[in-house]
């Protein structure tokens, strides 16, 4: 998932002064509305970390979602990026100063330290830290305290907690820029598949998604694989590989069909469903849910925060971006347009909303 860069305080405390102002894809949960940890308890660890994976799941989660990108030696572990100065301590690594370069990925400039340029034992090396610590300053007491989690570590977290709960704990994976690793002989496809299919993962009735922003990709995996595939969708802009569609056409009843021919569910910035207005509450709900499964394509809206940055501004409780605001609310009014499930970095309160 996509998330914001860095934060503009004064922007928020201004806007928020007006506050006065059935469809036919299987449910692995017996139809029951899915929660998905987004990158675990991002909300109260360090993301993609074990620690947060596992703080998901006994807050209720029904899947963990990695981000996956790849080592040098084409091992693939859980990162937002495969830059990885903004989640670790790789900066602060005088044997990896060296390490530092500027690329291009996915027609975006960056600098930093990447994935691709490291090997699995060096990547061990590093300590995860919270990415949004002007948001969430409580996470960063857990920096510097666990590592860089691989897929095969999740899988076997997910079949563990299987086994110690009683409940099926599923996995949801992303491959993160699956066309720029291609280009530079490391593809995921490969990779990802062998790791589910050696935990018993091989068709659409195993706990797993396989979401990409991108769409060849997913086209690929089709002919691969049984498993369920998530095909996701920006507010606006185009998939790194496609500049020839946008993702407003693929949410269009016409793009939707197209989707449901190599997907079985569509993963949109949740904008899609319903837009905010001008002062930044939520407007009405579109067709995209109904036009959707018409099609048979599950839906799984993007991404719920509590924290007031994220809310609706009628779901916050004040101007200060980083206290808590009615999250529930917000659910709730996606719940009533009949999603199939949710990512949240909030587990707690969006199992909670589910079950009102």
């Amino acid at each position: 998932m996509k998330i914001l860069r860095p934060l503009l305080i004064v922007p928020f405390i201004l806007s928020a002064c007006f506050a006065s102002e059935s469809h036919a894809m299987e449910q692995p949960l017996e139809g029951k509305v899915i929660v998905i940890a987004h990158r675990g308890a991002s909300g109260e660890r360090p993301e993609h970390t074990l620690a947060s994976y596992r703080l998901a799941i006994e807050q209720g989660a029904d899947y963990i979602e990695p981000d996956l990108v790849l080592t040098k030696d084409g091992v693939l572990v859980a990162r937002h990026e495969n830059e990885i100065s903004e989640t670790t301590d790789v900066a602060d690594k005088a044997e990896f100063a060296d390490r530092k370069v500027t690329k291009i990925i996915d027609g975006q400039k960056m600098t930093g330290w990447f994935t691709e340029d490291f090997t699995l034992a060096e990547l061990k090396t590093l300590r995860a830290k919270e990415r949004l610590p002007q948001l969430r300053k409580a996470n960063m007491a857990y920096d510097g305290q666990f590592e860089i989690p691989t897929f095969d570590e999740i899988l076997a977290l997910a079949k563990e907690a299987s086994k110690t709960t009683g409940r099926t704990i599923g996995v949801y994976p992303e491959t993160k820029h699956p066309s720029y690793f291609t280009a530079i002989g490391l593809p995921h496809e490969g990779a990802l598949l062998a790791a589910l299919t050696q935990y018993g993962h091989v068709d659409k009735k195993a706990p797993v998604f396989i979401q990409s922003f991108e769409v060849e990709n997913l086209k690929a995996l089709r002919s691969k694989t049984q498993l369920r595939l998530i095909q996701l969708m920006d507010a606006k802009g185009s998939p790194a590989d496609r500049s020839d569609l946008t993702y407003p056409q693929m949410a269009s009843a016409q793009g939707l069909k197209t989707i449901a021919t190599y997907a079985d569910g569509i993963g949109p910035n949740k904008a899609l469903i319903i837009p905010r207005t001008v002062l930044g509450n939520l407007g009405d709900p579109t067709s995209l849910v109904a036009d959707a499964h018409k099609v048979g394509l599950a839906v799984h809206p993007w991404t719920f925060r509590r924290e007031n940055y994220f809310l609706p501004l009628a779901q916050k409780s004040g101007v200060d971006p980083r206290e808590v605001g009615d999250l529930d609310t917000e659910i709730k009014a996606f719940l009533a347009t009949g999603i199939d499930g949710i990512f949240s970095d909030n587990v707690t309160e969006a199992v909670a909303a589910r079950s009102h």
